[in-house]
């Protein structure tokens, strides 16, 4: 018997490490890049979401490229991932849509929707594109959005002031949230009953975690997070639909474009693009204004720049200002394409099927596009473009997927450093202590006191 015991303990022992070697060292039709795929499963997911300095080039990304160059190989959510960090390769990766078309993880994709605006591509992509710049585009920021900007931003300033003491980012992004979902759907927080806000504060929280689908993880709560808000924009966009009532928003539009015939638009994915936009300004941008306000306070040199140019009322230098803070940011940790084909780039093959990373906070960190670039240095941009992406710019993406709300983020920021500067005087007493993970800063938060002037 224990002849057989140990028989059958050798083939487990067999099998477990043929799936160890075969899982750490993927097949492909030609030179992979280098680069550890980590643990089975796992892969090296908990490193990719480790802390690190404000300033700093994620640890995950900086050793691997010690070790491997500006081309890894790595697995992170589950899936085989090609790092770039080379801006070359980035560029091509990024213009080339029919090669790389736009794509996710996995597990980013169950929580997101498979079919919407992050994954559309060409004429799906140009008719979502359009739309959204139906709202947010260049032409409507002062016609439309500005005075509404201006009057939440003021009110909300205002409220932080009476309280003395007050966290950024929470205040930020109620900031933002108020003013957009009133925009979008017009809803109002202080007098709906279910608290959209904090469902989206549930599906925030779990976004970037491991995606391990049991009750009481993180990710769960993301799920669930997303199934109820999503709830509440289906609920508003039935009533909308059934009551015909007209309330200047962009339901309204929305269930216009449904109701068209031969629209590519259907009522989930309006409803799902509600979602995703909110999604979009509400964290992004409330984490850029938490930024901007830490560099602010770090570099008075800065603020007394702008105190000066809001007297001589000139404008430029706000603008600066925010693209350094962007800059500097690297919000979204990287960007994701799918290999269509099997590729040849510098040597190596990236297979078919396979995820790239575009590791854009890289290039914002090079000495040889940025001098000292982990200085705060609004007047390196003097001069330069300010609103579009290039090869060392790519804060708002890149290629034909920029940014379509970057107008109107760098609007937002643009009010509330105005308003900041000029009507209050502040100061960070708690938080703000330089660490940072994906998807997430200050994790004690940020909280400063602020004072009319």
């Amino acid at each position: 018997m224990w002849k057989i015991a140990l028989v059958l303990l050798a083939l487990v022992v067999v099998r477990i490490t043929h799936w160890f070697y075969t899982w750490a060292n993927p097949k492909g039709n030609g030179k992979l890049p280098p680069g550890s795929m980590g643990l089975p499963i796992i892969g090296e997911t908990f490193q990719f979401l480790s802390q690190h300095g404000l300033y700093d080039v994620p640890p995950f990304i900086t050793k691997r490229m010690a070790r491997y160059g500006p081309l890894f190989r790595t697995n992170l959510f589950g899936q085989k991932v090609i790092v770039s960090t080379d801006p070359e390769v980035n560029y091509k990766i990024l213009q080339e849509n029919k090669t790389f078309p736009v794509s996710y993880p996995e597990s980013f994709l169950q929580i997101m929707g498979r079919n919407g605006m992050l994954t559309s591509h060409e004429n799906f992509h140009k008719y979502l594109r359009n739309l959204i710049l139906h709202l947010v585009g260049p032409e409507n920021l002062r016609a439309k959005l500005l005075h509404g900007v201006d009057q939440t931003t003021r009110r909300h300033l205002h409220s932080w002031a009476s309280c003395g003491i007050y966290d950024v980012k929470e205040g930020a992004a109620l900031m933002i949230f108020d003013y957009f979902c009133k925009k979008l759907i017009s809803y109002d927080e202080t007098q709906d009953v279910e608290k959209l806000r904090e469902y989206f504060k549930d599906f925030m929280d779990g976004l970037l975690s491991f995606p391990l689908n049991i009750p009481g993880t993180a990710f769960d709560a993301c799920l669930q997070g997303r199934k109820e808000a999503t709830k509440v924009i289906e609920d508003i966009y039935q009533e909308r639909k059934a009551s015909k009532i007209y309330c200047d928003d962009f339901m309204d539009h929305l269930v216009a474009e449904v109701e068209k015939e031969d629209s590519f638009m259907d009522e989930t994915n309006a409803i799902n693009l509600v979602f995703l936009l909110l999604f979009a300004v509400y964290e992004t941008t409330s984490q850029a204004i938490t930024l901007l306000v830490k560099y602010i306070f770090d570099n008075p040199d800065v603020s007394a720049e702008l105190t000066m140019k809001v007297i001589l009322v000139e404008t430029y230098f706000d603008f600066e200002v925010i693209n350094e803070t962007v800059r500097l940011a690297n919000i979204v940790p990287g960007l994701f394409r799918k290999v269509s084909k099997d590729v040849q780039i510098k040597g190596y093959t990236i297979p078919a099927g396979w995820l790239v990373m575009v590791a854009s906070s890289v290039v914002h960190f090079t000495p040889e596009k940025y001098e000292d670039p982990l200085a705060f240095n609004p007047w390196r941009w003097e001069g330069k473009e300010l609103h579009a992406g290039s090869k060392s710019f790519m804060a708002f993406g890149g290629g034909t997927r920029l940014c379509a709300g970057a107008d109107l983020a760098k609007l937002q920021m643009a009010v509330f450093l105005h308003y900041l500067v000029t009507t209050y005087s502040w100061s960070i007493i708690k938080g703000g202590d330089g660490v940072r993970k994906p998807g997430l800063i200050f994790p004690n938060g940020l909280h400063i006191q602020i004072l009319e002037k």
